[in-house]
């Protein structure tokens, strides 16, 4: 499962001109689940989301986490992360989890923010959305946890 994650001043997703999400200061993190995942690494994302230090303490380094900062958790569902794009100039999505499984991931990893963190929003999965954010920093990170037996594809 795949998570990146920007650390943001603001942030919000909107589907068809229709708000859907929105936060402050926090985390706007595109997910995407590759084939092999399991819950397990839904739990695993959630924790480094919730605990990775990239908020700044008093003495400007990234020390702090969100739960440190009490800040929002925007989610937003988005498979292009788990593209194969080694070789030629079109990406492949055979490492992408089928759209079912990815769904039932995402909604399984919003489930399980919800009740860990107070302030959670989402995008919505296979929409065509709208995301619009303040990237504070810029602070952008890349954080994968690895299925424990990693499917193969093309």
């Amino acid at each position: 499962m795949i998570g990146l994650l920007q650390r943001v001043s603001r942030a919000d997703v909107s589907v068809h001109g229709h708000e859907r999400g929105r936060i402050d200061r926090g985390l706007l993190v595109l997910i995407a689940v590759e084939r092999g995942d399991t819950e397990a690494q839904a739990e695993r994302l959630l924790e480094r989301l919730r605990t990775y230090r990239v908020f700044p303490d008093d003495q400007g380094r990234m020390n702090r986490s969100l739960l440190d900062i009490g800040g929002g958790l925007l989610l937003v569902p988005q498979f292009t992360l788990a593209a194969d794009t080694r070789k030629g100039t079109r990406p492949g999505f055979s490492p992408a989890a089928q759209p079912q499984e990815g769904e039932r991931l995402f909604d399984y990893l919003v489930s399980r923010a919800r009740l860990a963190h107070p302030a959670v929003q989402t995008g919505v999965f296979g929409a065509d959305m709208a995301v619009s954010l303040v990237n504070d920093g810029p602070v952008t990170f890349w954080l994968r946890v690895e299925p424990e037996t990693p499917a193969d594809f093309p």
